[in-house]
């Protein structure tokens, strides 16, 4: 052990003279250690103010759609792109950053960004020859901050929104009114309004927007009992289809309870909570009845305005008119079912075999025009015809509909009628058997024509009514058809007549009729002021003229 502990070690000889320099030695190594870090430090630094400089971000912008900020040594903006949804191309204008769509948004609509910026020299090689950054937004949405409002009566209606919009539309369902803002504004103005009321408004918070979805804003002056507004109001005519609105000044719940308001006449349709304080009816089928006064019954009294006043009044029951079916509707659907010698074609598209659709076409009419369906039209017949005003073609194809259909049997379009018209308007039944018309001249020789679907059927030699009981002129619809009848009355000089076994009778004003008579010559007034013809030319028409043909008698 002795002898290794004296074995030469020429390192240990070398590095044992150097042990006095120690702390020398340490504080260069020191020196060249944090020399190292500042170089580091530096270049770290600068890589990223490198980044820093070079960079881009692309974000929303409270004004544009996005706002792209390019870095000191980023570079230049070599491409700007943008989709809307099911990636449909957007075309943008750049101004000081500011992207901003060169079409309408519609409000909560989904744009996605990209802009490409290519970076100079070093930066290229040492970073990337460009970057893209990409961004998915939407297009702002403004809400209405409250929707049930106490309004003083005379006071402003204020409508505020939780953002400022651009743009703003109000008004009834329907037939808003589009305002445009002076500048952004959060609150808008409706001016004074009645004491109570609804409206739809929409808004776009950006001027590059359109109009966003309508919502319904309700106001009611300050009361300690529930108040309610009607939409459509409380009185108004409204169609078959609408919707009625009740909208309450406190919860549904809080006002009503579980129950829920009773519809007279009982009327095809049900009943929702649009949202806490508005209860909706939706009609379904034909809705309310052509002609009615529809009343909805509260299970419990609210407070309502009475009239233009502001003045509240309790009550348990509000009313609405639903028209009775427009003329000219009329009219199209019996041209449409042939039960007129006019055909008619809409503007646009037929009116859908729907019975809510043909419901509110009864009551608003659709555009379209009638034609003649024969080029030979008598001009008797052609005289009468006047589009959306009734007249005797109306009334008597109306009176054949109602035969055809086993209703009764009295010319006017009536609640029943209109419900069987739409029904048939809906299975497109149409009528079989043509269109008919007579026409009589009194004058002698007297005459009977029966004109048929565009060609002259028969001209027969007539009689009409004797001095004292002349057949009216005029033009009639046959009521009453009777292959054989007694006919009885009183002669002029006051005396009484019964005839039996009178064969092929149609009666068209009062106790007028065509009808076989035995006589021993015809074409001069020999009647009690009815059509006689003879056997052969009467039984020839007979199966012509059923209920509702009309019959015109003229000089």
């Amino acid at each position: 052990m002795t002898s290794d502990l004296s074995v030469y070690d020429p390192w240990m000889a070398i590095v044992s003279p150097d042990r006095g320099a120690g702390p020398a030695g340490h504080g260069r190594k020191r020196f060249l250690l944090g020399i190292g870090t500042v170089v580091v430090v530096l270049i770290v630094a600068a890589a990223v103010g490198a980044l820093v400089l070079s960079g881009v971000t692309l974000a929303s912008d409270p004004t544009a759609l996005a706002r792209v900020t390019v870095g000191p040594l980023g570079g230049k903006i070599e491409h700007i792109q943008a989709f809307g949804p099911h990636g449909r191309p957007l075309a943008l204008a750049v101004s000081g950053g500011r992207l901003t769509p060169l079409r309408r948004l519609h409000p909560g609509e989904q744009v996605s960004v990209d802009v490409t910026v290519s970076r100079p020299g070093w930066f290229g090689w040492a970073l990337g020859h460009s970057r893209t950054e990409h961004l998915t937004l939407h297009a702002p949405v403004a809400q209405v901050s409250e929707h049930w409002m106490t309004v003083s009566p005379g006071s402003p209606v204020h409508v505020s929104f939780d953002q400022p919009v651009s743009a703003v539309a109000y008004g009834s369902t329907g037939s808003l009114s589009q305002h445009t803002l002076t500048g952004a504004q959060s609150s808008v103005s409706l001016g004074p309004r009645a004491a109570t009321g609804t409206v739809e408004i929409a808004a776009a918070p950006r001027p590059w927007e359109t109009l966003g979805a309508t919502t319904q804003v309700s106001w009611f002056p300050p009361s300690d009992a529930p108040v309610m507004v009607s939409l459509p109001a409380a009185g108004a005519q409204i169609g078959p289809a609408t919707p009625i609105y009740l909208t309450f000044s406190k919860p549904v719940g809080e006002v009503l309870g579980s129950a829920r308001p009773r519809v007279v006449p009982s009327t095809q349709g049900r009943w929702r909570e649009a949202n806490s304080h508005t209860l909706v009816f939706t009609p379904s089928g034909y809705g309310a009845p052509l002609g009615s006064r529809l009343h909805v019954q509260l299970p419990h009294p609210v407070a309502v305005t009475a009239g233009s006043q502001s003045k509240l009044r309790e009550t348990s029951q509000i009313e609405w008119t639903v028209p009775p079916g427009s003329t000219l509707r009329l009219q199209q659907l019996l041209a449409q079912a042939d039960y007129l010698p006019v055909d008619w074609q809409p503007a646009g598209a037929h009116v859908s075999r729907t019975p809510s659709a043909e419901a509110q076409a009864a009551v608003d009419p659709p555009s379209g025009s009638f034609d003649w369906r024969y080029p030979n039209t008598p001009h008797q017949l052609q005289a009468m015809w006047s589009p959306g005003q009734a007249s005797a073609i109306t009334k008597g194809a109306v009176m054949k509909f109602e035969n055809e259909n086993d209703l009764t049997v009295d010319g006017l379009a009536g609640a029943t009628v209109w419900r069987a018209l739409l029904s048939a308007a809906i299975a497109g039944k149409r009528l079989n058997g043509g269109y008919s018309y007579v026409y009589v001249h009194r004058e002698v020789p007297e005459t009977m024509t029966l004109w048929h679907d565009g060609q002259t059927v028969i001209t027969s030699p007539a009689n009409t009514g004797i001095s004292g009981a002349e057949t009216e002129l005029g033009t009639f619809p046959v009521f009453e058809h009777l292959p054989e009848t007694t006919m009885s009355g009183t002669n002029p000089d006051g005396s009484h007549y019964e005839d039996p076994g009178i064969k092929w009778v149609s009666y068209f004003n009062g106790g007028d009729a065509l009808h076989n008579f035995d006589r021993s010559s015809f074409g001069t007034p020999q009647s009690l002021g009815c059509v006689e013809l003879p056997l052969a030319a009467s039984a020839e028409i007979w199966p012509y003229t059923p209920i509702g043909t009309l019959v015109t008698i003229e000089m």
